[in-house]
Parts: C-alpha cells; structure tokens; sequence
C-alpha cells in the first residue's frame, strides 16, 4: 500500500505510480523533476517559517562526504526504507525538511558534490508519461505530490541515543 498524506485522488494516483518505478528510475525522476522545475519550486522547499535548513544541510553535508557509491546506495536505502543510521537520521526529518534534504542533495548533484546522473541517462516511458502528469499539476499539488512522496523514506528514528 502506498503512502500518502492526501486525500487528493490525483496526487495517491501519481505517488503509487512513481513508488511502482523501481528504485534508480524513482532517483532519475526526482532528478529530472528537480531540472525542469527547480527553480519553481526551490522558493517553496525551504518554506523557511517552518523547517530548519541547518537540519537538512547538516545530513546533506554526511552525504556530501561519502564517496559517490556510497552517496547514490544511500538515496536507494532512504527509497527502499533501509534501516541505518542516516536513514533513521532522515526519518526524524519533519516532512518539509526531507523536502529540503532532496532538494540540496539535487544542488549537490549539480556542483558534482553529489553522484551527478549520467549525462545519457533516459527516462523509462513510464517514468516520462509521470514526468507529463507531473508538470500538468498546479504547483499546490506538486509541492504536495512531492512531500507525500519523501515523507515515508528512511527508517523509523529509534528511541534514545541510537537514533
């Protein structure tokens, strides 16, 4: 059963169809989502009133330094809810700041601080007719579409000092 947040049909619609790509053709939609309408929806990720950005950028700079295989197995671990330390770290997150988290870690991937994707790399047919659904939404439902999606990844935060 997918996850969502809303009872909007569309976005439920949208989230289990994106959960159903397996795990680096999710990593490859959020990244083509991020470059074709970062800039749209970079005044919204931070939503500042509400989240920490100290908090995201410090679990982005763990990322940061990993080596690439060990920064792109991470991304798969937080999609596949891999119980870790970084990925109990990002389940603490407030829903916002996991929003903020992914969109640094596409900044990072475009300063090569982040394992960049491969400059050949193409969407799945599925994954480009999501991409279409995707840009069609208003930019209210996509900032939701997008929350509801990062909200269930990592592992659940455990009590005390294990995180």
């Amino acid at each position: 059963m997918a996850f969502t947040q809303t009872g909007d049909p569309t976005i439920r619609e949208n989230i289990q169809a994106w959960q159903k790509l397996d795990t680096d053709e999710q990593l490859a939609l959020f990244w083509f989502i991020y470059t074709e309408m970062g800039d749209a929806i970079t005044p919204a990720a931070p939503n500042a009133s509400t989240v920490s950005p100290e908090i995201a950028e410090g679990l982005f700079n763990q990322v940061k330094a990993l080596d690439h295989e060990q920064q792109l197995q991470l991304q798969r671990d937080l999609i596949n809810r891999v119980d870790s330390q970084m990925s109990r770290q990002y389940g603490s997150l407030s829903d916002t700041t996991k929003l903020l988290f992914w969109y640094r870690l596409a900044q990072g991937m475009d300063e090569n601080t982040i394992i960049p994707m491969p400059e050949d790399y193409e969407l799945s047919d599925d994954a480009e007719g999501l991409l279409d659904k995707i840009k069609a939404l208003s930019f209210e439902q996509q900032i939701t579409l997008f929350r509801d999606y990062v909200s269930p990844m990592g592992a659940e935060p455990k009590a005390g000092a294990e995180i």
